[in-house]
Protein backbone atom coordinates (compact mmCIF):
# COMPACT_ATOMS: atom_id res chain seq x y z
CA UNK A 1 0.00 0.00 0.00
CA UNK A 2 3.15 2.53 0.42
CA UNK A 3 4.13 2.69 -3.08
CA UNK A 4 0.25 3.00 -4.23
CA UNK A 5 0.11 6.22 -1.58
CA UNK A 6 3.21 7.53 -2.67
CA UNK A 7 2.24 7.45 -6.27
CA UNK A 8 -1.48 8.99 -5.41
CA UNK A 9 0.65 11.81 -3.32
CA UNK A 10 2.92 12.45 -6.51
CA UNK A 11 0.15 12.58 -8.62
CA UNK A 12 -2.24 15.20 -6.12
CA UNK A 13 1.16 17.17 -6.35
CA UNK A 14 1.69 18.11 -9.53
CA UNK A 15 -0.38 21.08 -11.16
CA UNK A 16 -2.81 18.38 -13.45
CA UNK A 17 -6.82 19.30 -14.32
CA UNK A 18 -9.08 17.48 -12.20
CA UNK A 19 -10.30 15.16 -14.72
CA UNK A 20 -6.99 14.20 -16.03
CA UNK A 21 -5.85 13.34 -12.09
CA UNK A 22 -8.78 11.00 -12.03
CA UNK A 23 -8.39 9.39 -14.68
CA UNK A 24 -4.50 8.45 -13.78
CA UNK A 25 -5.48 7.49 -10.16
CA UNK A 26 -8.23 5.03 -11.62
CA UNK A 27 -5.19 3.92 -13.78
CA UNK A 28 -2.81 3.48 -11.07
CA UNK A 29 -5.28 1.64 -8.80
CA UNK A 30 -6.41 -0.62 -11.81
CA UNK A 31 -2.72 -1.39 -12.00
CA UNK A 32 -2.29 -2.11 -8.62
CA UNK A 33 -5.25 -4.83 -8.32
CA UNK A 34 -4.29 -6.67 -11.29
CA UNK A 35 0.02 -7.23 -9.96
CA UNK A 36 -0.22 -11.16 -8.71
CA UNK A 37 0.05 -11.69 -5.08
CA UNK A 38 4.16 -11.93 -4.23
CA UNK A 39 4.83 -15.92 -4.19
CA UNK A 40 5.13 -17.15 -0.38
CA UNK A 41 8.67 -17.12 0.94
CA UNK A 42 10.23 -21.01 0.51
CA UNK A 43 10.47 -23.05 3.30
CA UNK A 44 13.35 -25.09 4.62
CA UNK A 45 13.48 -28.08 2.38
CA UNK A 46 13.62 -31.39 4.64
CA UNK A 47 17.66 -32.85 5.41
CA UNK A 48 18.47 -34.95 1.61
CA UNK A 49 20.66 -37.09 3.73
CA UNK A 50 19.09 -37.81 6.88
CA UNK A 51 20.34 -40.81 9.40
CA UNK A 52 17.39 -42.82 10.57
CA UNK A 53 18.55 -41.62 14.19
CA UNK A 54 19.34 -38.36 13.26
CA UNK A 55 19.63 -36.10 16.36
CA UNK A 56 21.29 -33.19 14.99
CA UNK A 57 21.37 -31.36 11.42
CA UNK A 58 24.12 -28.83 9.85
CA UNK A 59 24.37 -27.07 6.65
CA UNK A 60 27.20 -27.95 4.32
CA UNK A 61 27.22 -25.65 1.81
CA UNK A 62 23.52 -26.01 -0.20
CA UNK A 63 22.87 -28.65 1.56
CA UNK A 64 21.30 -30.37 4.96
CA UNK A 65 22.57 -33.14 6.42
CA UNK A 66 20.97 -34.95 9.44
CA UNK A 67 23.45 -36.69 11.79
CA UNK A 68 23.43 -38.81 15.17
CA UNK A 69 25.70 -37.47 17.91
CA UNK A 70 26.90 -39.66 20.30
CA UNK A 71 29.29 -38.04 23.23
CA UNK A 72 31.88 -40.14 25.31
CA UNK A 73 35.13 -39.82 27.19
CA UNK A 74 36.99 -39.27 23.81
CA UNK A 75 39.37 -36.55 23.59
CA UNK A 76 38.66 -35.28 19.52
CA UNK A 77 36.05 -35.30 17.47
CA UNK A 78 35.32 -37.82 14.75
CA UNK A 79 32.79 -38.87 12.20
CA UNK A 80 32.29 -41.29 9.65
CA UNK A 81 29.68 -42.08 6.78
CA UNK A 82 28.06 -45.42 7.09
CA UNK A 83 25.17 -46.89 5.12
CA UNK A 84 22.49 -45.16 7.34
CA UNK A 85 24.36 -41.73 6.70
CA UNK A 86 26.56 -39.35 8.95
CA UNK A 87 27.42 -40.53 12.71
CA UNK A 88 29.75 -37.88 14.78
CA UNK A 89 31.67 -38.74 17.86
CA UNK A 90 32.54 -36.21 20.40
CA UNK A 91 34.25 -35.68 23.34
CA UNK A 92 31.48 -34.95 26.51
CA UNK A 93 32.75 -31.85 26.93
CA UNK A 94 32.90 -29.93 23.34
CA UNK A 95 30.49 -27.61 22.55
CA UNK A 96 28.10 -28.22 19.68
CA UNK A 97 29.74 -25.10 17.65
CA UNK A 98 32.87 -26.73 17.42
CA UNK A 99 31.15 -29.93 16.32
CA UNK A 100 29.81 -27.83 13.83
CA UNK A 101 32.84 -26.24 12.61
CA UNK A 102 34.48 -29.39 12.67
CA UNK A 103 31.81 -30.65 10.28
CA UNK A 104 32.60 -27.59 8.08
CA UNK A 105 36.31 -28.36 7.85
CA UNK A 106 35.37 -31.75 6.09
CA UNK A 107 32.30 -30.91 4.23
CA UNK A 108 33.23 -31.65 0.98
CA UNK A 109 34.78 -35.12 2.35
CA UNK A 110 31.40 -35.59 3.78
CA UNK A 111 29.34 -35.14 1.19
CA UNK A 112 30.91 -36.93 -1.19
CA UNK A 113 31.17 -39.59 1.33
CA UNK A 114 27.00 -39.62 1.38
CA UNK A 115 26.78 -38.97 -2.07
CA UNK A 116 28.85 -42.53 -2.59
CA UNK A 117 27.10 -44.39 0.24
CA UNK A 118 23.70 -43.22 -1.67
CA UNK A 119 24.76 -44.38 -4.90
CA UNK A 120 25.89 -47.94 -3.27
CA UNK A 121 22.52 -47.93 -1.62
CA UNK A 122 20.77 -47.99 -5.28
CA UNK A 123 23.16 -50.67 -6.26
CA UNK A 124 22.39 -52.98 -3.76
CA UNK A 125 18.20 -52.11 -3.96
CA UNK A 126 18.73 -53.38 -7.28
CA UNK A 127 20.79 -57.23 -5.78
CA UNK A 128 16.85 -58.20 -4.20
CA UNK A 129 17.15 -61.83 -4.80
CA UNK A 130 14.30 -63.37 -6.98
CA UNK A 131 13.52 -66.60 -5.32
CA UNK A 132 12.43 -69.25 -7.87
CA UNK A 133 13.84 -71.97 -9.65
CA UNK A 134 17.28 -70.81 -11.26
CA UNK A 135 18.28 -68.21 -9.30
CA UNK A 136 21.64 -67.40 -8.71
CA UNK A 137 23.65 -66.58 -5.42
CA UNK A 138 27.10 -66.13 -4.85
CA UNK A 139 28.57 -68.48 -2.82
CA UNK A 140 32.40 -68.62 -1.38
CA UNK A 141 33.71 -67.01 -4.51
CA UNK A 142 31.58 -68.87 -6.61
CA UNK A 143 28.39 -68.91 -8.07
CA UNK A 144 25.30 -71.06 -7.27
CA UNK A 145 22.46 -72.09 -8.95
CA UNK A 146 19.17 -72.72 -6.79
CA UNK A 147 17.74 -75.93 -8.53
CA UNK A 148 13.89 -77.66 -7.45
CA UNK A 149 13.42 -81.16 -7.73
CA UNK A 150 10.39 -82.25 -5.28
CA UNK A 151 12.01 -85.89 -5.99
CA UNK A 152 14.97 -84.87 -4.21
CA UNK A 153 15.82 -85.72 -0.35
CA UNK A 154 17.78 -82.85 1.78
CA UNK A 155 19.06 -79.91 0.00
CA UNK A 156 22.53 -81.27 -1.69
CA UNK A 157 25.10 -79.66 -3.03
CA UNK A 158 26.56 -80.66 -6.79
CA UNK A 159 29.54 -79.63 -8.43
CA UNK A 160 28.44 -78.43 -11.81
CA UNK A 161 31.85 -77.17 -12.78
CA UNK A 162 34.86 -75.93 -11.50
CA UNK A 163 33.47 -72.43 -11.02
CA UNK A 164 29.73 -72.95 -10.69
CA UNK A 165 28.00 -75.29 -8.34
CA UNK A 166 24.17 -76.56 -8.10
CA UNK A 167 22.35 -76.60 -4.91
CA UNK A 168 19.40 -79.05 -5.21
CA UNK A 169 16.19 -78.40 -3.53
CA UNK A 170 13.35 -80.70 -2.46
CA UNK A 171 10.84 -78.07 -3.28
CA UNK A 172 7.99 -78.53 -6.08
CA UNK A 173 8.16 -76.29 -9.01
CA UNK A 174 5.03 -74.41 -7.79
CA UNK A 175 6.79 -73.44 -4.32
CA UNK A 176 6.51 -70.21 -3.35
CA UNK A 177 9.47 -67.11 -3.29
CA UNK A 178 9.06 -67.34 0.83
CA UNK A 179 9.04 -71.80 0.95
CA UNK A 180 12.34 -71.58 -1.74
CA UNK A 181 14.13 -68.71 0.64
CA UNK A 182 13.56 -70.22 3.87
CA UNK A 183 15.05 -73.55 2.71
CA UNK A 184 18.16 -72.05 1.23
CA UNK A 185 18.40 -70.07 4.25
CA UNK A 186 18.46 -73.04 6.42
CA UNK A 187 21.12 -74.51 4.07
CA UNK A 188 23.00 -71.66 3.71
CA UNK A 189 23.31 -70.88 7.82
CA UNK A 190 24.02 -74.83 8.49
CA UNK A 191 27.15 -74.57 5.81
CA UNK A 192 28.32 -71.39 7.53
CA UNK A 193 28.61 -72.59 11.03
CA UNK A 194 30.39 -75.52 9.54
CA UNK A 195 32.92 -72.94 7.56
CA UNK A 196 33.24 -70.76 10.38
CA UNK A 197 34.60 -72.99 13.04
CA UNK A 198 36.71 -74.33 10.86
CA UNK A 199 38.58 -71.12 10.64
CA UNK A 200 38.13 -69.83 13.62
CA UNK A 201 40.01 -73.53 14.57
CA UNK A 202 42.52 -72.69 12.03
CA UNK A 203 43.61 -69.54 13.12
CA UNK A 204 43.14 -68.89 16.97
CA UNK A 205 46.05 -70.70 18.17
CA UNK A 206 48.05 -68.92 15.52
CA UNK A 207 47.24 -66.14 17.44
CA UNK A 208 47.45 -67.19 20.87
CA UNK A 209 43.77 -66.90 21.54
CA UNK A 210 40.86 -69.14 22.57
CA UNK A 211 37.27 -67.83 21.50
CA UNK A 212 34.38 -69.95 23.76
CA UNK A 213 31.43 -69.88 21.39
CA UNK A 214 30.79 -69.15 18.11
CA UNK A 215 27.08 -67.31 17.33
CA UNK A 216 25.71 -66.53 13.76
CA UNK A 217 24.40 -63.29 13.42
CA UNK A 218 21.69 -61.63 11.50
CA UNK A 219 22.61 -57.90 11.38
CA UNK A 220 21.95 -55.40 8.57
CA UNK A 221 25.29 -54.13 8.12
CA UNK A 222 27.80 -55.80 10.39
CA UNK A 223 29.37 -58.76 10.08
CA UNK A 224 30.92 -59.25 13.12
CA UNK A 225 31.53 -59.04 16.57
CA UNK A 226 33.99 -60.42 19.86
CA UNK A 227 33.18 -60.06 23.05
CA UNK A 228 35.46 -60.17 26.69
CA UNK A 229 34.02 -63.90 27.76
CA UNK A 230 35.06 -65.15 24.04
CA UNK A 231 32.35 -65.28 22.40
CA UNK A 232 32.55 -64.70 18.76
CA UNK A 233 29.35 -63.52 16.65
CA UNK A 234 29.51 -64.20 12.34
CA UNK A 235 27.36 -62.73 10.06
CA UNK A 236 25.64 -66.03 7.75
CA UNK A 237 25.89 -63.80 5.00
CA UNK A 238 29.53 -63.45 4.36
CA UNK A 239 29.33 -67.00 2.81
CA UNK A 240 28.40 -64.48 -0.26
CA UNK A 241 32.27 -63.82 -0.37
CA UNK A 242 35.56 -65.29 -0.94
CA UNK A 243 36.90 -67.48 1.62
CA UNK A 244 39.70 -65.22 1.64
CA UNK A 245 37.41 -62.21 2.81
CA UNK A 246 35.64 -64.73 5.18
CA UNK A 247 39.21 -65.59 6.84
CA UNK A 248 39.65 -61.40 7.27
CA UNK A 249 36.38 -61.23 9.48
CA UNK A 250 37.50 -64.30 11.17
CA UNK A 251 40.79 -63.00 12.14
CA UNK A 252 39.52 -59.72 12.96
CA UNK A 253 37.33 -60.84 15.20
CA UNK A 254 39.58 -63.30 16.91
CA UNK A 255 42.35 -60.44 17.02
CA UNK A 256 39.78 -58.11 19.50
CA UNK A 257 40.13 -60.88 22.06
CA UNK A 258 43.46 -59.97 22.39
CA UNK A 259 43.00 -56.11 22.17
CA UNK A 260 39.35 -54.96 22.20
CA UNK A 261 39.78 -51.86 19.82
CA UNK A 262 41.33 -50.71 16.78
CA UNK A 263 44.08 -49.16 18.20
CA UNK A 264 47.47 -50.08 15.69
CA UNK A 265 48.13 -52.90 18.39
CA UNK A 266 45.38 -54.35 16.92
CA UNK A 267 46.21 -54.03 13.14
CA UNK A 268 49.42 -55.04 13.88
CA UNK A 269 48.15 -58.00 15.54
CA UNK A 270 45.62 -58.61 12.50
CA UNK A 271 49.01 -58.55 10.13
CA UNK A 272 50.85 -61.35 11.87
CA UNK A 273 48.26 -63.63 10.66
CA UNK A 274 47.06 -61.91 7.29
CA UNK A 275 50.02 -59.66 5.86
CA UNK A 276 47.26 -58.43 3.21
CA UNK A 277 44.18 -57.51 5.57
CA UNK A 278 44.20 -54.01 4.01
CA UNK A 279 42.90 -55.50 0.59
CA UNK A 280 40.93 -57.69 2.09
CA UNK A 281 38.74 -55.09 3.95
CA UNK A 282 38.33 -52.87 1.13
CA UNK A 283 36.75 -56.01 -0.71
CA UNK A 284 34.58 -56.37 2.12
CA UNK A 285 33.72 -52.96 2.26
CA UNK A 286 33.35 -52.49 -1.94
CA UNK A 287 31.79 -55.63 -2.92
CA UNK A 288 27.67 -55.91 -3.33
CA UNK A 289 26.09 -58.64 -1.63
CA UNK A 290 22.58 -60.08 -2.68
CA UNK A 291 19.49 -58.50 -0.73
CA UNK A 292 17.29 -60.94 1.16
CA UNK A 293 13.70 -59.94 1.65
Amino acid sequence: MLPLLRFTLDLFEQKLPLAQKTKELEAIIKEAIQQPEPPPAPTQSPAPWRHPGADHEVRLGDSVVAYTLQRSRRRSIGFSVGPDGLEVRAPRWAALRDIQAALQSKAGWIKRKLHEAGDRRALQAKQIINWRDGTQIPYLGQTLTVQLDPTHGSAALICAAPDHLTLVVSLAHSATEQQIRDRVQAWLMQQARGHFVQRLDHFAPQLGVRYTRLGLSNAATRWGSANADGTIRLNWRLMHFSPAVVDYVVVHELSHLRVMNHSPRFWQTVATVLPDYPALRYQLRSELTPTWC
